[in-house]
């Protein structure tokens, strides 16, 4: 398993200007139950299941690794072990701002549920609203299915 310490460096410098999540928060949240960590110190998602929803709560990929393909993979097999745990429904947070997460979230399937205004505090700007983006997980997010974008967005549209 990925050690907290890695965890939070890759968050870090993934939010810069934000606050990172340390260590400790890392491990607090390893040990909880129905979480699930997928990818590794490169790039990384963690979420959790409760009944047949999965939660991401972070997804964090190194500034030297971005655009190769990893938070990608992080997420299918996020979307796999979810899927595997019972959960129906992903679900998660981003920030109105945040153009790669959204473009990556929308290549997997992702649309807007809801919108929280204000929400993301910004030093020096004015606050920013996070879109609630949910998702399906269902029997193409098996292992070895769902791992093309392209795909989900073939599936997802039918």
């Amino acid at each position: 398993m990925t050690a907290p310490a890695a965890l939070a460096l890759t968050h870090a410098v993934a939010f810069r200007g934000e606050r990172g999540w340390s260590a400790e928060e890392f491990e607090g949240l390893l040990s909880a139950p129905g979480t699930i960590l997928s990818g590794d110190a490169t790039s990384f998602v963690l979420g959790r299941v409760t009944l047949d929803e999965a939660e991401i709560l972070t997804l964090a990929t190194h500034p030297d690794h971005l655009r190769l393909g990893h938070a990608g993979r992080a997420l299918a097999a996020f979307h796999a072990a979810a899927h595997a745990a019972g959960a129906r429904m992903a679900f998660l947070e981003v920030a109105e701002d945040n153009t790669a997460a959204r473009a990556l979230y929308a290549a997997w399937g992702y649309a807007q549920a809801g919108r929280r205004p204000g929400y993301y505090a910004r030093q020096g700007r004015a606050p920013v609203a996070a879109l609630i983006l949910t998702r399906a997980l269902s029997d193409r997010d098996a292992p070895g299915l769902g791992a093309d974008p392209e795909a989900t967005q073939r599936q997802t549209a039918r």
